[in-house]
């Protein structure tokens, strides 16, 4: 994750129309899986993501099992969280395993040069983690230290997760009370290795993955995905570098794409902003849909067959930190305007899942587009955000089967200025936003799950929809929306953005007609 900052860049608002929202889902051509892995989360020690968010230490006043906070345990849990990513970030590549294991009361302390300069007393460690996983029902995606670490510290690390055997590391895990050894199945190799984990070149790095790679084995049936450490949005070079230089010798390639509009100066503020800045928003959000295309266009020069995954493993929303909260600690508040971005981004993922494999929001509690906000001072209230709200909606989407469809709906044109906007990525001066986003699948279940997006701030819209290929008898249907865009939970008033059900449509033999709000997300299930 990067460190840096921006400033907002003025734009203007263009209108083209068609005369309204027509739909087809073709529900009897899906072919490619959704992975569930897509709905991925990330927690890094960072700010109170980890102490104060998910971690409270047994001890505390604030109820816990065993340590974990209760009440952020069980909205994780209603999540159906597939997989979970640490311990960064940045974070990563500063971070020592061995000085997590043990007695906590005799774990050495470190401090975190990323995120504030803290003293992290690594009381949250390997044994936290996994147990933690364990919990939420959810893989681990371990971030392995490349950037001040050695091949052997790696590759210890993995026989000390993985080790079932009568090795050494296996019997230190047995010392430090855990028997039976865990199942780990991600493994980063390193993270932005280009920049915070290290400042390398494509070339040196792929020879270090290669060494790394070799080191970090398999035990006893348990099956290392190995991801390397990808480009950040724009680098294509480095995607094809690593393609050409450590190719089928990783299993999946990550990528960083923050909705943000620039890393010099102000970010902009979470809650206040006008329309524009709310459109220009939208419109760096869906742009990275190119993104991913360019780098699946480079994969596939080299694995036409798409064996390598890509792994969206840090995205997401990126603004000025909360008025008043501490430097370093990347906390922010979570609008509608965060929903919306949420929804459009999956909806973007769910057309490339014949390559993208993953993807981890950057974060899960208290840190950037986080889940949870939790009162780490007071009364340990927590606040479920928008984007929380998205993420337990589409959660018929994991393992659904992608439903291709067609539409035709109005655009909106926004305008930026490629001179300052740094993170176009190319000297285009306009970026287009639907009205209306939508995405399909067939759930596990059986049933057709629908997900529509009005993105504009004043206009309700009629959404015309044919089945195609399906006979449906009942929809049942869900609503996230706002009065006002800049509408958010906190811990004062909680339940301010939060899904209500929504009947506003009609089913007619195969067709659909939906009177869709402005600023809204509905999911609809529409069952045969």
């Amino acid at each position: 994750m990067k460190r840096l900052s921006f400033t907002f860049v003025a734009l203007v608002a263009l209108w083209t129309a068609t005369a309204q929202t027509t739909m087809t889902i073709h529900a009897d051509q899906g072919k490619e899986t959704i992975h569930k892995e897509i709905y991925g989360q990330f927690a890094e020690h960072l700010g109170t993501c980890i102490y104060g968010g998910i971690w409270v230490g047994p001890d505390s006043p604030i109820p816990n099992t065993d340590g974990y906070r209760n009440d952020v345990l069980q909205a994780l849990r209603d999540l159906h969280i597939p997989v979970l990513r640490w311990p960064g970030g940045c974070f990563a590549d500063e971070y020592h395993w061995m000085d997590g294991i043990g007695p906590r009361d005799q774990r050495p302390t470190m401090q975190n040069n990323n995120w504030g300069g803290v003293i992290e007393d690594n009381s949250f460690g390997t044994h936290e983690f996994l147990n933690l996983c364990e919990l939420l029902g959810c893989e681990p995606y371990i971030s392995g230290n490349v950037g001040s670490g050695t091949v052997e510290e790696l590759a210890k690390w993995v026989e000390y997760m993985t080790s079932d055997g009568d090795t050494p590391m296996a019997r230190l895990r047995r010392q430090n009370g855990r028997d039976r050894a865990w199942k780990v199945k991600y493994l980063g190799v390193g993270n932005e290795s280009w920049g915070c984990g290290g400042s390398m070149r494509p070339e040196y790095y792929s020879d270090l993955y290669r060494r790394y790679a070799t080191y970090c084995r398999n035990y006893d049936g348990n099956e290392l995905y190995k991801i390397a450490s990808g480009a950040g949005d724009y680098n294509y070079n480095w995607t094809r570098v690593l393609m050409n230089q450590v190719g089928n010798r990783m299993q999946g390639l990550s990528l960083h794409y923050y909705t943000v509009a620039g890393w010099d100066g102000s970010k902009g503020s979470a809650t206040q902003f006008n329309a524009d800045e709310y459109y220009w928003t939208l419109g760096k959000c869906l742009e990275i849909d190119e993104v991913i295309r360019k780098h699946k266009e480079i994969m596939d020069e080299r694995d036409p067959k798409r064996r390598i995954g890509l792994m969206m493993d840090e995205w997401g929303t990126w603004w000025d930190k909360t008025p008043g909260s501490p430097n370093g600690f990347l906390q922010q508040q979570n609008t509608m305007r965060d929903a919306i971005v949420a929804a459009l981004s999956f909806h973007v993922f769910h057309r490339h899942t014949d390559r993208l494999r993953m993807c981890n929001i950057a974060q899960m509690v208290n840190v950037l587009q986080a889940m949870v906000l939790t009162d780490t001072e007071g009364s340990g209230h927590i606040a479920l955000t928008p984007t929380y709200h998205v993420f337990e909606m589409y959660r018929p989407f994991q393992d659904a089967t992608f439903l291709p469809l067609d539409i035709q709906t109005e655009q909106l044109t926004v305008r930026h200025d490629p001179t300052t906007d740094i993170n176009a990525g190319d000297s285009r001066t306009y970026r287009t936003i639907p009205l209306v986003s939508a995405t399909a699948g067939r759930t596990k279940t059986g049933t057709i799950a629908i997900a529509l997006v009005n993105t504009s701030l004043e206009s309700n819209k009629q959404v015309d929809i044919s089945l195609q290929g399906a006979k449906a008898s009942t929809v049942d249907g869900r609503i996230l929306t706002c009065r006002n865009i800049t509408d958010h939970n906190d811990f004062d008033h909680p339940h301010q953005v939060e899904p209500k059900s929504f009947t506003d449509f009609k089913l007619k033999r195969q067709e659909l007609t939906i009177s869709l709000p402005a600023r809204s997300i509905v999911v609809l299930e529409v069952k045969e």
